[in-house]
């Protein structure tokens, strides 16, 4: 097809064709509304005027044609309005479409410019932008000026102060990264702001099912540490705390599965089977407490200070770079036999980490499937104490005594799925790295904590830690 058209020498007949499509696309959300001054068809020419005027510059080298191409369709559209000015409603001036006009005309030129795919991408957003206009002026009406505050602090944060950050390990051991531990602070702070937003637009119950959702994909610890400091004193808002900080914990198996079966495929025998005995575990620890909660499960929104949380997490972030060095010094020490003890230790604030180390050592030959499998256990072992002490310290009593059950159960069963799975896998082989002695007493002591948890946790049901 591209050759015959050249052949005729119409080789250019496709981005004028893309032009045309772009126009018609805005042009129909223009034509719905009634006092606009640019519609389908205005829209549809504009835009081919726009890749006319693009491929004339080429022709005849002169790259100001489209400026002024762009300069003409706005006086014209400014022209219509203001010959129309009594028909105008006070509602829409008609900055809106000489803007969209505008826009039109430069996709039109961009399409013929050999950027004919990214001006499709920006054409459906500009039409998005345009066709959503009571629902975002909306949200942005129900903004207040905390709102706006938290989101350009968020925005310092993320946009300016992360991208300035070294990337290159610091301190003892090289193991003070700048960059990834300010990582935390805006996971932390993204994930406080992305929840306040959800709850307040999506709903309090079904916002909650979603912040765990998207807390557990991107970070179940800072999640944890969010959502523990709003239960604290605040009985009110403890279920969506629970459901928050339960389903991000439980997300996170499923997310670990999907990162072994892209980086590590052959391990996902094993793992996967290991992964899914702790959700499922886990699921029905928080399905049995549900149910036996007689109290009717009525979501509140809490009452937020500052939805980025930024002193929590910075406090975090100290924490969590304490909690590096201390697994540098442990990986130092014993080198390659200390990997579980390694898991252990960096476990406590990072899984992914320690996964993915795992499974890469996997794929090196160096460690086997049940060893990444176990290694990876006692690493969910230490993340879910230490978010229970999270949980404990942040949240208060009642609201451990909601999440330790669940969590404590996902971890008992990832201990079961060790057992069954990957011991069956390699019973001899699994504590070799390191050296019997280390393994076992390692991975025995991560059996004897998990199966305490579950004990604990019915305990905190009945009495006052």
């Amino acid at each position: 097809m591209p050759n015959a058209l050249a052949a005729q020498g119409l080789e250019t007949l496709p981005q004028y064709l893309t032009a045309l499509a772009i126009g018609l696309l805005i042009g129909l959300e223009r034509e719905r509304n009634p006092t606009a001054k640019a519609g389908l068809r205005t829209c549809a020419l504009v835009a081919l005027a726009g890749a006319i005027s693009a491929a004339l510059a080429d022709a005849f080298d002169a790259p100001a044609l489209i400026a002024v191409g762009a300069g003409a369709v706005a006086l014209m559209v400014i022209a219509a309005y203001y010959h129309h000015h009594e028909d105008i409603h006070e509602q829409d001036p008609g900055t809106t479409t000489i803007a969209a006009v505008i826009v039109c005309y430069l996709l039109g030129a961009l399409a013929l410019a050999g950027q004919a795919r990214l001006a499709v991408i920006l054409a459906i957003l500009a039409t998005v932008l345009l066709y959503f206009k009571a629902e975002l002026g909306g949200a942005a009406r129900r903004l207040e000026r905390r709102d706006l505050v938290s989101i350009l602090q968020f925005a310092v944060v993320a946009f300016v102060v992360l991208p300035l950050l070294p990337d290159r390990g610091y301190g003892p051991f090289a193991a003070l990264n700048p960059r990834h531990i300010w990582l935390m602070v805006v996971l932390i702070s993204g994930v406080s702001l992305a929840g306040y937003v959800a709850l307040r637009l999506v709903g309090r119950e079904h916002g909650a099912m979603l912040l765990g959702l998207f807390g557990g994909l991107v970070s179940s610890t800072a999640t944890t540490l969010a959502y523990s400091r709003h239960a604290r004193g605040e009985s009110a808002f403890l279920h969506i705390s629970e459901t928050v900080i339960v389903t991000a914990n439980l997300v996170l198996l499923a997310r670990l599965a999907v990162v072994a079966a892209i980086v590590a495929p052959g391990a996902l025998a094993v793992l996967a089977p290991v992964l899914a005995t702790a959700l499922v575990a886990g699921a029905a620890a928080e399905a049995m407490g549900r149910r036996g909660d007689g109290k009717p499960r009525e979501l509140a929104m809490p009452p937020v200070g500052n939805p980025t949380e930024l002193r929590a997490a910075l406090g975090f972030a100290l924490l969590y770079a304490l909690v590096l060095v201390v697994a540098a010094w442990l990986a130092d020490l014993w080198g390659s036999k200390g990997v579980y003890a390694v898991a252990l230790a960096s476990g406590l604030v990072d899984v992914d980490a320690i996964t993915l180390t795992n499974l890469r050592l996997y794929g090196l030959g160096q460690l086997s499937a049940a060893q990444a499998s176990t290694a990876i256990a006692v690493a969910l072992l230490a993340n879910a104490a230490f978010k229970l002490g999270i949980v404990r310290t942040a949240g208060g009593r009642d609201l451990f005594r909601r999440c330790a059950l669940p969590i404590a159960a996902s971890v008992a069963g990832a201990g079961l799925g060790v057992a069954v799975f990957a011991w069956r896998a390699a019973p001899f082989s699994i504590v070799s790295t390191g050296g019997n002695r280390a393994g076992r007493w390692a991975f025995a002591g991560s059996i004897l904590i998990a199966a305490c948890i579950p004990w604990i946790g019915n305990r905190a049901r009945e009495v006052d830690l």
